[in-house]
């Protein structure tokens, strides 16, 4: 069992190795409260200060600036009294010295250090993916090679079908290329979405002009006369032009600082709910972190690491605070125009759940929702997903719907007045009984 660390004093040195989204929002979180430290050093292994990785599809598809994407520059970090090192990786931990360095050479002592090192992009085991044009998506680097790659090629071939891959494919269409998405499963975005959802959405992106390959199985990349990849071949024998290639099935946390310093690894950096590793000093943070078995990849549970991790190092002791706890997550995302909200299992259990369906072609929306007992466990909502918010507070409370369930899928207003309506007339019903 881990013994209790001390929080940090104000005058100890808090060292944040990763500047992306989440080290940043450690930042912002330690800064707003009176006892943080005093010193902060942040160590970015990119040249460039914090950035929204979220925008860089837009990025990519040219509809914004890549200034746009900076959280803050360099002169907020100085303002703020925190020094900001980038361009350097950690190389190795000294944890019995309490001790960094850098691959410039810097060393560094600290009293408490988080890791907030986050992820890479996983690669599939298929010959050919060394070759030169075969890209991944997950940086400001890896969207100016994608933009370069569609001024010079035609054809591109993007590896996975979920939020990352429909989003670099949907980028490189918007420039010029022509883009065929390749997906293992039977349909798009299989972890969110249920079969006739993924349809729609297919149906919208080749009405766009992609070129979309579902039950997809890749065989291997091609290089052509010149050792550049040039075609890419699926298990059917389909062979399909590639000037480039853009591997997004999904990520990796970043594990190997940890591991090389002896903390406890699976398959992530194994934390406890205070985000603190098998060294009470050491911290982590975000994609990097594994918590009771669980990796993450959303922004929703990550902010909640943060506030709890802020908490951690801005107390003296933890008691009557709350740790880290799992909780149920929405996922709300916009995939090249197309809204979506969905929540619980994508699938029903077969004899478990009711099934509530709607769609309406014309206007392109679809709801279905799954319900236990009357109760709400998971919701799908394609195009209008104003509902979402209302359905997915209903399934944390655990509420009985059944007095709405007539009106459920028409929306949050109508559903919300038959519920309302079976409250008030609730306590008259004893009486009327008795009459």
């Amino acid at each position: 069992m881990r013994q209790p660390h001390p929080a940090t004093a104000p005058s100890e040195h808090l060292v944040i190795v990763g500047n992306g989204m989440a080290g940043h929002r450690l930042v912002e979180a330690l800064l707003a409260r009176p006892e943080r430290p005093a010193r902060i050093t942040v160590i970015g292994a990119e040249t460039t200060p914090a950035y929204n990785r979220i925008l860089l599809s837009p990025l990519l598809a040219g509809e914004m600036e890549r200034d746009a994407l900076t959280l803050r520059d360099a002169e907020w970090y100085a303002e703020q009294g925190i020094e900001l090192v980038l361009g350097e990786r950690v190389e190795t931990i000294e944890r019995s010295a309490r001790r960094l360095t850098t691959d410039a050479g810097r060393e560094l002592d600290y009293d408490h250090l988080v890791l907030a090192t986050g992820s890479h992009p996983a690669r599939p085991p298929v010959p050919g993916l060394e070759l030169p044009g075969v890209h991944v998506f997950r940086d400001l680097n890896d969207a100016d090679a994608l933009a370069n790659a569609a001024e010079t090629g035609r054809n591109a071939v993007v590896i996975g079908g979920g939020l990352l891959g429909l989003e670099a494919a949907e980028g490189l269409r918007k420039r010029g290329m022509r883009v065929s998405l390749l997906q293992r499963d039977d349909r798009l975005m299989n972890r969110q979405l249920d079969l006739t959802a993924a349809r729609l959405l297919e149906k919208e992106l080749r009405g766009r002009g992609l070129d979309i390959h579902t039950d997809a199985q890749l065989e291997r990349l091609e290089a052509g006369a010149y050792g550049q990849v040039c075609a890419a071949l699926l298990g059917d024998g389909t062979r399909l032009a590639a000037d480039c290639v853009v591997v997004a099935i999904g990520i990796v946390p970043h594990t190997a600082l940890a591991r090389s310093a002896g903390l406890e690894v699976n398959r992530g950096v194994v934390v406890d709910e205070w985000l603190t590793t098998s060294d009470p000093a050491i911290h982590a943070l975000g994609e990097c972190c594994e918590f009771e078995g669980q990796t993450y990849g959303l922004v929703e549970p990550i902010w909640r690491q943060v506030d709890v991790l802020a908490e951690r190092l801005c107390r003296s002791d933890t008691e009557g605070a709350q740790g880290y706890v799992e909780q149920p997550t929405a996922t709300k995302l916009k995939v090249s125009g197309v809204s979506l909200y969905a929540f619980g299992p994508t699938d029903p259990e077969p004899g478990g759940h009711e099934v509530l369906s709607y769609r309406d072609p014309q206007q392109g929306d679809y709801r279905r929702l799954l319900l236990r007992d009357g109760r709400l466990e998971g919701a799908v909502l394609y195009g209008d997903t104003a509902s979402g918010p209302w359905y997915f507070e209903q399934a944390l409370a655990g509420r009985d719907l059944t007095a709405c369930r007539s009106a459920l899928l028409l929306g949050a207003a109508d559903a919300q007045l038959l519920l309302d309506d079976a409250l008030n007339e609730s306590p008259q019903r004893p009486a009327k009984e008795a009459a």
